[in-house]
């Protein structure tokens, strides 16, 4: 709306965002599935939204055209009806959206302004179950799995695993990136990795 701060929410009956500064209702559209846990994504004046419990959904929105009651407008870049997660955000980076099927390390990859797929449905060996969301850094990505693993991909369009990572703890808390380190919130500990 004119370059100003919009807040967008997910939910399962509408869609909507809202401007900042007043609160106001700047677009809205038809509900997720229910129980829409993961974020919203934004970037390049897109803005993606995902749910994945009792169904699949994710819907891409074109923020500059996206005004009142968008169903069925060219505000909608683009939809999804299948293998969208249930508890991890998905991510956008460099034009490339990463998705994980519920919460399974299943990924699969798009072309975040056409939807078009890179891969679909790739095992993260290691990585059977996963609650946090993905981070990114420099040309790395981080997914944490439930039983302790972390697996790390190079950015962009192909898959290349660069290492993988295990502690002994459980994890459900979404890494955290802060000057260079990566924090990971276990069930029993708080781990801070850094380069010696």
């Amino acid at each position: 709306m004119n370059g100003r701060p919009q807040v967008t929410v997910s939910a399962q009956g509408r869609i909507r965002s809202y401007d900042l500064e007043t609160g106001d209702t700047v677009w809205e559209g038809d509900g997720l599935t229910r129980n829409p846990i993961p974020s919203p994504v934004h970037e390049d004046g897109l803005v993606i939204l995902t749910s994945g419990f009792g169904g699949n959904d994710l819907r891409a929105v074109r923020v500059a055209e996206a005004r009142g009651d968008i169903d069925g407008t060219s505000a909608l870049a683009w939809s999804l009806n299948r293998d969208t997660p249930y508890v991890p955000s998905p991510l956008v980076t460099d034009g490339v959206l990463y998705l994980l099927k519920s919460n399974s390390g299943i990924l699969s990859t798009f072309d975040a302004r056409t939807g078009t797929p890179h891969y679909r449905n790739q095992r993260l060996s290691g990585v059977p179950n996963v609650f946090s969301s993905p981070v990114a850094t420099r040309d790395r990505i981080y997914f944490t799995g439930r039983e302790g693993t972390t697996i790390v991909l190079k950015t962009g369009p192909d898959f290349e695993v660069l290492a993988t990572n295990t502690l002994d703890d459980e994890f459900d808390a979404s890494p955290a990136l802060a000057g260079g380190d990566l924090y990971l919130r276990g069930h029993t500990y708080l781990y801070a990795l850094a380069e010696s």
